[in-house]
């Protein structure tokens, strides 16, 4: 029997080509420096080569290494693109927070208020993080007032508040996934689930902010906590 085609093939190679042309609209010189860095990798794998006497193992390990320079030179241009095409749209933190690996809970606008400024809860070994969109003036009270709501079905875990965005004191939307991961660990997993539990049956105290919520974003994945 003939082997059937692998469906998943063609799908990633348009993949690619949509990502390539995200970060050409982004950035023209992207493409051009993703090449030049393969190509370059590959010359001077050759050139050792060429003065080692091993040309054509160098050539052969020249094309894996610049494969692999190309692909993670490729995979920073997607990332940086893809940050500012969800940069400014309602619910671009939550979709971020969601690609983040590991033991992380993550519930998008569980409050907002009438100028749509939202905050998300993130549960994980730090213990509970409450991540606002909007105006440093503005959410600081919700991010208040959800603290204090939480705090009382939590009693003795760490809470932690932050702003993401690009005013004074706020975290950028492209280092909002390192700054978590970068929060101490105060939970052990068991006490993560805990928590977990606890914070599930608590109600959103709030009006859905009006508009759509940025839809299957494709943010790549932080590293994972150990």
């Amino acid at each position: 029997m003939a082997k059937s085609e692998d469906p998943e093939k063609p799908g990633r190679i348009k993949q690619l080509r949509m990502i390539a042309q995200i970060i050409k609209q982004a950035n023209p010189k992207g493409m051009p420096i993703v090449f030049l860095s393969a190509v370059g990798t590959l010359a001077v794998v050759v050139v050792i080569g060429l003065v080692t006497d091993y040309l054509w193992y160098s050539i052969f390990i020249g094309l894996l290494a610049a494969f692999t320079v190309g692909l993670v030179v490729f995979g920073q241009f997607a990332q940086k693109a893809q940050y500012q095409l969800l940069d400014g749209q309602k619910g671009a933190a939550a979709a971020v927070l969601q690609g983040m690996r590991g033991n992380w809970q993550v519930t998008p606008a569980i409050a907002a208020n009438r100028d749509q400024d939202v905050v998300h809860l993130v549960v994980g070994y730090p213990g509970v993080v409450l991540v606002s969109e909007g105006p440093g003036n503005r959410v600081a009270k919700l991010l208040k007032a959800e603290k204090q709501r939480i705090s009382r079905v939590v009693l003795g875990v760490e809470i932690y508040d932050v702003q993401c965005g690009d005013g004074p004191g706020q975290v950028p939307l492209a280092k909002l996934q390192r700054h978590l991961m970068k929060l101490p660990r105060n939970l052990k997993k068991p006490s993560v689930n805990e928590v977990k539990d606890r914070l599930r049956s608590l109600p959103r105290n709030m009006p859905l902010p009006k508009g759509p919520m940025p839809k299957g974003a494709r943010i790549p994945r932080g590293p994972k906590m150990r």
